[in-house]
């Protein structure tokens, strides 16, 4: 039996376009409410939210009986968080402030078992193989996991050319707060410049066969990401939706 397919990354490959959220919580039981809602992909967050590896794997389990298909972001980029995650049965990894081709290659390496990288052979005992019972996992997982990296700074776009020559690379992912920041903006997404090298960036992204992706919030933001030509397209954050309906139902009812 070979590792289950990755229906994420063939996504993709196919072109199409594909509709998620940010999971902020770390908690399983709204991850399993957040995998009710219909979204293509759904990113269990390590790097701003507050979770662990138990927590991601709470969260890998929740989403199993889903079609959302998790995308779990690791805090940074090191091999022994990535395979830690995909032993505990992410199929799909983001990896936050990618800035030269370098390290991309480094990330690809991580994410594959040898000789085609350097993850370590130990999933048999974790919920990447079911516990054993997925006898072929080693010889055929390299093919189902799905790498996209985050470039979020100019050092990254300076250096995009030379990540998106990086085989194994599947998608690129455009952090519009930290480049808008590292760009003098302060997170200000919507300025024309930091517009015109997201555009830019997309544009390059698919001339290179990879796919884009990225987060907004505000439906004019998101309409504007969309318009652009983002692949995988990010429309929320759990966090804030809980906390702007029930400031919204407060403030209703609060005034009558």
């Amino acid at each position: 039996m070979p590792a289950p397919t990755n229906s994420f990354k063939q996504a993709l490959a196919d072109g199409q376009k594909l509709i998620g959220c940010w999971m902020s919580f770390a908690e399983g039981q709204v991850a399993e409410i957040m995998g009710t809602a219909g979204f293509d992909w759904l990113v269990i967050d390590g790097e701003h939210a507050p979770n662990d590896l138990r927590s991601i794997r709470d969260q890998l389990i929740a989403l199993a009986a889903s079609d959302s298909h998790p995308v779990v972001r690791v805090p940074i980029g090191e091999a022994w968080m990535i395979k830690q995650v995909l032993d505990a049965g992410a199929q799909t990894v983001l990896v936050p402030m990618v800035e030269t081709g370098d390290q991309a290659r480094e990330l690809v390496s991580a994410c594959r078992y040898p000789p085609e990288g350097m993850r370590g052979v130990g999933a048999m005992g974790g919920r990447a193989t079911m516990f054993g019972s997925i006898p072929d996992y080693i010889a055929t997982a390299n093919d189902q996991i799905c790498l996209l990296v985050q470039v979020e700074s100019r050092a990254g776009l300076a250096a995009l050319d030379d990540i998106l020559s990086v085989e194994g690379v599947d998608g690129v992912f455009i952090g519009p707060a930290d480049l808008s920041t590292d760009m003098g903006y302060q997170g200000d997404s919507a300025a024309p410049e930091v517009r015109a090298a997201i555009a830019d960036a997309f544009s390059r992204i698919r001339a290179a066969g990879k796919a884009p992706g990225i987060l907004g919030t505000g439906e004019d933001t998101i309409q504007a990401f969309s318009d652009m030509g983002a692949q995988f397209l990010a429309v929320g954050i759990d966090v804030l939706v809980l906390a702007q309906a029930a400031r919204a139902l407060s403030a209703r009812w609060k005034q009558g």
